[in-house]
């Protein structure tokens, strides 16, 4: 089965932000490869997106939250989707691309772990 996949906005301005921080940081080639790159694991999502475990956020929404990792070392990111299964067409919703540094969503920040 192949999925049809939807990005929010809030996911497309999140990998924005992240492409502009990283063509800070290395050369603009580097940085449009790790975006090309980004855009890749998205799109493998398409294909068995149930192979992807459950994110640490699952315990604070009502639908299931899983993740895809992306990238290595200090630029490493977490696509996090939802899996909407219909009838004619299933869908993966990209909900957001957060830095592994970054909290989890939907976590008190006086609470620790």
């Amino acid at each position: 089965m192949k999925y049809r996949i939807e990005i929010s906005s809030v996911a497309e301005s999140e990998a924005d932000s992240a492409f502009l921080r990283l063509s800070q940081l290395t050369s603009s080639s580097q940085a449009s490869q790790w975006y090309a790159g980004l855009l890749q694991a998205i799109d493998s999502l398409s294909q068995m997106p149930k192979r992807c475990p459950v994110a640490r956020e699952n315990e604070y929404f009502s639908q299931e939250i899983r993740q895809l990792l992306y990238g290595r070392g200090r630029n490493s990111y977490r696509i996090l989707f939802t899996i909407l299964e219909g009838t004619e067409v299933s869908t993966v919703g990209i909900l957001h691309i957060r830095h592994t540094a970054q909290q989890i969503l939907g976590k008190n920040p006086e609470e620790t772990d």
